[in-house]
């Protein structure tokens, strides 16, 4: 596991962009597993300006996404397809059919989560995956408790996780209950991972992963035993990690 330490969040953002486009360059055909939420915007909008300036080809990009919230249609401004359709895709030349995103509101559940996984499995594993992490040290929606072997499945999602993402509605009982997302295995298998963190609201989550016992009710922690994991944490999220790891600063 290698740590990077930037002094703010733009500065993670940039360095996540140049180990995303570094893939692409070196893969053109490159799985992506791709995150949402405010952490990884960021880097995304990097994406896009090195796309739109120096040409980064997504034509050959096959992309699979995290989790979806359960319930929410497409159009809905809070759904993760809505997301990264603003954030990422309508901005690069990644091709419709390349794009994949769990089905919220699928006809079987069940089937649908067992046709994701074997949809990545058919396109060759995921390249490269980006997570960010939540205050509980989830990863995905994976919450404290969940099956280390779980592939992808419907989740029922902690209060705090809840109340974290209410600032993106209206209302806190609008946040959705539930959600589908990859599981630790389905995670686990991609063979290159980069975890992302900003704000000091994180750095108990990262010190977790990073230093905290491999145990469910710490899902990040399980990266520990991941054969390639890059951690790149502004100073904040770093806070509470020994002085040794803080010396990978990135101007």
């Amino acid at each position: 596991m290698r740590i990077i330490v930037t002094d703010s969040y733009e500065e993670m953002s940039k360095v996540a962009a140049r180990i995303v486009a570094g893939q692409l360059y070196l893969k053109p055909n490159s799985v992506l597993g791709l995150a949402t939420g405010s952490t990884p915007e960021g880097m995304y909008a990097n994406l896009v300006k090195v796309h739109q300036s120096v040409g980064l080809d997504f034509s050959e990009v096959i992309s699979f996404n995290l989790d979806e919230y359960i319930g929410l249609d497409k159009e809905n401004e809070q759904s993760y397809y809505y997301f990264m359709h603003k954030h990422l895709f309508d901005h690069v030349n990644i091709k419709p059919e390349n794009i994949h995103i769990p089905n919220g509101n699928p006809e079987n559940l069940e089937e649908e989560c067992k046709k994701y996984d074997k949809l990545i499995e058919a396109k060759g594993g995921i390249d490269l995956q980006v997570l960010g992490i939540g205050q509980n040290a989830h990863i995905g929606f994976n919450e404290p408790d969940i099956k280390f072997e779980a592939t992808t499945h419907k989740v029922k999602l902690d209060e705090e996780t809840i109340k974290a993402n209410s600032r993106f509605f209206e209302n806190e009982e609008d946040v959705p209950k539930y959600a589908i997302s990859m599981g630790i295995k389905t995670i686990m298998l991609a063979k290159k991972i980069i975890l992302l963190a900003s704000g000091k609201n994180k750095a108990e989550a990262i010190y977790k992963a990073v230093y905290g016992s491999v145990r469910p009710d710490a899902p990040a922690s399980i990266l520990q035993l991941h054969q390639d994991v890059v951690v790149i944490v502004d100073k904040d999220a770093a806070s509470l990690l020994p002085e040794k790891d803080k010396k990978v600063f990135v101007k």
